[in-house]
This record gives structure tokens, C-alpha cells and sequence, in this order.
């Protein structure tokens, strides 16, 4: 018999026990911000019915969904003239269920099945993996994990001050300090387009403003020339070219700009109020950046828009999200306002590696290992054992009777800090040696003691 060679999916990775440890060093970190801001924690099937996954997406998105086939003779409703009208009129037949591409597509639909039961304003938080189709390169997988935390059920602008806090606090908390968070108003962006008299084409707009920075004011009046902006429109935007520094700033020249504009002029004020809310909270706006230009999401977003950047690492937005006015619409369930955002685990471990950002004890798992040179020994070792964990110290008993190298070598590999040896002298008197592996030193002592160290060492 041949002997097969183990491989993975392509754009699939496993995780081993130290990058887990890292993994979740990020997520217990988020979890227990989300935790601190009332949002409850939800899951969701890996699978959803077809129906509920298409559509929702664009075409591009439908490409992307992992279908799954039918269990048992998935091709018994296909006949030979199915496969001559292509795909499209086969997969109905062959799949009814796919392999969920976000997590906000499964919640507005939990939200619309269990809406009796649900206290609104709702506040979720979902932290799973995801399946997209997609071609694999250096930063993009096929399954990765999301970590969404969404209110809806209300407009209150709390909701967006609550994003800018646990944002704050998880990245305080991570030990990342150069970062921005980056906000604006689909209201302004609609606004600017108004002004100007383009209705309707903030997209275009944004895109090529957003290149201010690195091509130059001239560069990006060329790109709107090439995509049909009038020069009296062009001319027009000259004070959102100019504006001020600092947030106010910022919105003092805009509210000039969009003076005319009804629309505008509310994201202005919804902005503005976001910022008295931080101020009211007790925080600041050190690290928070009105950017005038910022247009992810448009085709969804209605409000607020959020990006998070860390400067200075190879890596580019790390979380994002931003306000929606009818999640749960397409399900038949109107006027369900939300926010909503996203951290990017997989990034923020990445920048965190950058920048050596990972606490030691993020992969030490087991504090201690207990050592011994023969039967004895182990019987002891194990009342030993039950000792430590009775105190919630993370120990192991060596499982074989082995060579005191060996029994250490492991130690060593493990990253274990400490090792308890047990002799003939520690078992007559009841004790332990406690050896720090680090430095070397042991020392006799008892096991309460040994046990009142530990706890003191971590």
C-alpha cells in the first residue's frame, strides 16, 4: 500500500499550540472588551441555505461562495439536458447549502428569525471563521476568521462613541500605541458630491481624492478630468484640498463647503456630536482622524465609517466598519438601523509579530513540570500534581520513567520555567525541589510553600 504524503487545502493553515496561544492572547483581549461593553456573544452555523447566502454579495461575492453538495446521489434531480444550460441552472439541483462568507449576512438573518425574543438595541458579537472561494496569495486564505461586534436596533450615536472606546482599549491593551482610527460620514461624502454638482458620484470622487497625499493636488485633478468631471467642478473642490489641520479644523472648512447641502451638513453634525460624546465620556481625540476622503463600504454604509491603520508596519487596515440603515431588510424586516465593525485577527497578529509585541507568557502554557527517578517518585509526583492544580498552576507529571536529561530536555523544549524534582529525600520528608530553569537555583521546600512561590512567580 502506497503511502500518502499529508497536505493541506490550498489557502488553508493550521494553527499550532504557540501561535494559538498568540491567537487567543488577541482574542481573549477582544472578547473581554466586548464582554466589558454589554455585547453578548453569539454563533452561527458553519453552513447556511443557499438561498439565504446569494444575492447578497454581487456577482462577484456569488463566485466567490463555497457550495456544498447534497448529501447521498446529489445528481438524482439532474438530467442530460440540465448540463447543456450550464451551471447556473445545475447547481440548484446539486447544492442547497454553502459554506458562510461573513458573519453579517448569518446575523441579519439570526436577527429576523429571533426577533421576539431579542431585547432590542441589540449588541452582538460574533468571532468565527469564514470560507471564500477566492484565489490564495500572501495575506488572503480561503478560510479565515472574523470578529464583528454589531448594535442594531437603534441610531443613537453612543454606538459609534462605543466603537472609538473599545477600540482604544483593545489596542491599549495589545500594546499597540501607533495607530490611527480613522472616521467619516457617508452623509459629508454625498455632500461633496452635491457641491460640486455631481450627484450621485462619490465613489469616483473619493478614489481619486483619497490619492491627495501621495500623487499631489495637480496629479489628482488630472484623474478626475479622465474620469468626466467637469473643471468647474473640479475647481470647486479647491477648499476640501485646503482644509485646516485638526479635526475642527476640518469640519469648520467643510461646513463652508457644504453650507448648501441639507445632507452634508447632517453628517457634519453627526460627527461633531460623536466627538462631544468622547469628550462627555471622560476620552479624547488623541488617535482619532476625521478624514474627509475615507468612502469604504458605500454601497451599504449610511453613516458613519471607521477605519483603523497601524502606522508604520507593512500590514494596512487592521479593523473597520461603520453605520447601515437596513440589515435585515432584504429578510423582510425593515428599519433595522445598525453599526457595526470588524478587527482584522489575522492582521493584528501580524503587525503584532512586526513589532515584537507578543507578552512571553502569551506562550507558556504549563508553569511547571515534576520530575522523579523511579516508581516511587511518580506515585508521589502524582499527589504532588494534584496539589498545584488544586491551585490553578498549570503543571505536568512527566508520563515515563526516564533519564533526568530527558525529563529536563522536555522541560527546556516546552519553554517551562520551572521543574520540581523529587528524590528519596523529598519523598521521607514530604517535600519538593523546586528548580527554576532559568537561572538554575533549587531549593528544598515544602508543598504549600512551593505551591505559594508558584503562585507569587506568574
Amino acid at each position: 500500500m502506497s503511502v500518502q504524503k499529508p497536505s493541506l487545502p490550498k489557502g488553508t493553515r493550521d494553527f499550532g499550540p504557540v501561535q494559538m496561544a498568540k491567537r487567543n492572547f488577541i482574542l481573549d483581549t477582544i472578547k473581554d472588551t466586548f464582554r466589558l461593553f454589554g455585547f453578548q456573544q453569539l454563533e452561527t452555523p458553519a453552513m447556511e441555505n443557499l438561498s439565504t447566502l446569494t444575492g447578497k454579495y454581487g456577482d462577484e461575492g456569488d463566485q466567490l461562495l463555497f457550495k456544498i453538495l447534497n448529501s447521498g446521489d446529489f445528481l438524482k434531480n439532474v438530467e442530460s439536458g440540465d448540463l447543456e444550460h450550464g451551471p447556473g441552472h445545475v447547481l440548484p439541483k446539486v447544492a442547497e447549502k454553502g459554506l458562510r462568507y461573513d458573519l453579517t449576512v448569518p446575523f441579519a438573518r439570526y436577527v429576523v428569525m429571533n426577533r421576539n425574543e431579542i431585547s432590542f438595541p441589540f449588541k452582538r458579537f460574533q468571532i468565527q471563521p469564514v470560507w471564500r472561494a477566492d484565489r490564495p496569495q500572501k495575506g488572503r486564505y480561503r478560510e479565515f476568521y472574523q470578529c464583528d461586534a454589531d448594535v442594531v436596533g437603534t441610531d443613537s450615536l453612543i454606538c459609534e462613541l462605543e466603537i472609538l472606546l473599545m477600540i482604544k482599549k483593545v489596542f491599549g491593551e495589545l500594546g499597540i500605541e501607533d495607530y490611527t482610527i480613522k472616521i467619516n460620514n457617508r452623509k459629508i461624502l454625498t455632500g461633496m458630491a452635491e457641491a460640486i454638482g455631481e450627484n450621485g458620484r462619490e465613489a469616483e470622487l473619493c478614489v481619486a481624492i483619497d490619492k491627495l497625499d501621495k500623487i499631489g493636488w495637480e496629479k489628482v485633478q488630472e484623474e478626475l478630468v479622465q474620469r468626466n468631471f467637469s473643471a468647474a467642478a473640479i475647481q470647486k473642490l479647491n477648499p476640501v484640498v485646503d482644509m485646516l489641520d485638526g479635526n475642527k479644523g476640518k469640519l469648520s472648512s467643510l461646513k463652508e463647503f457644504l453650507s448648501d447641502s441639507a445632507v452634508g451638513m447632517k453628517g457634519i453634525q453627526e460627527l461633531e456630536e460623536v466627538f462631544a460624546l468622547l469628550s462627555k465620556y471622560g476620552s479624547d481625540e488623541e488617535k482619532v482622524e476625521f478624514d474627509a476622503v475615507l468612502a469604504r463600504g458605500l454601497s451599504y454604509y449610511t453613516g458613519a465609517i471607521f477605519e483603523v491603520k497601524v502606522n508604520n508596519v507593512s500590514i494596512g487596515s487592521v479593523s473597520g466598519g461603520g453605520r447601515y440603515d437596513n440589515l435585515t431588510g432584504v429578510f423582510g424586516l425593515d428599519g433595522v438601523s445598525g453599526v457595526g465593525f470588524s478587527f482584522g485577527v489575522d492582521r493584528i497578529y501580524d503587525v503584532m509579530e512586526e513589532l515584537n509585541l507578543f507578552p512571553k507568557q502569551a506562550n507558556e502554557y504549563t508553569k511547571v513540570l515534576i520530575t522523579y527517578f523511579d516508581q516511587q517518585g511518580f506515585e508521589y509526583g502524582l499527589q504532588v500534581l494534584g496539589e498545584l492544580r488544586s491551585a490553578s498552576i498549570s503543571s505536568e507529571l512527566y508520563p515515563d520513567l526516564s533519564k533526568m536529561k530527558k525529563q529536563i530536555s522536555y522541560a527546556d523544549k516546552k519553554d517551562i520555567p520551572f521543574v520540581i524534582v523529587l528524590g528519596d529525600n523529598e519523598i521521607s520528608e514530604n517535600k519538593v525541589s523546586l528548580k527554576n530553569l532559568k537561572t538554575g537555583k533549587q531549593e528544598m521546600m515544602s508543598v504549600e510553600a512551593a505551591v505559594e512561590f508558584l503562585k507569587e512567580s506568574f
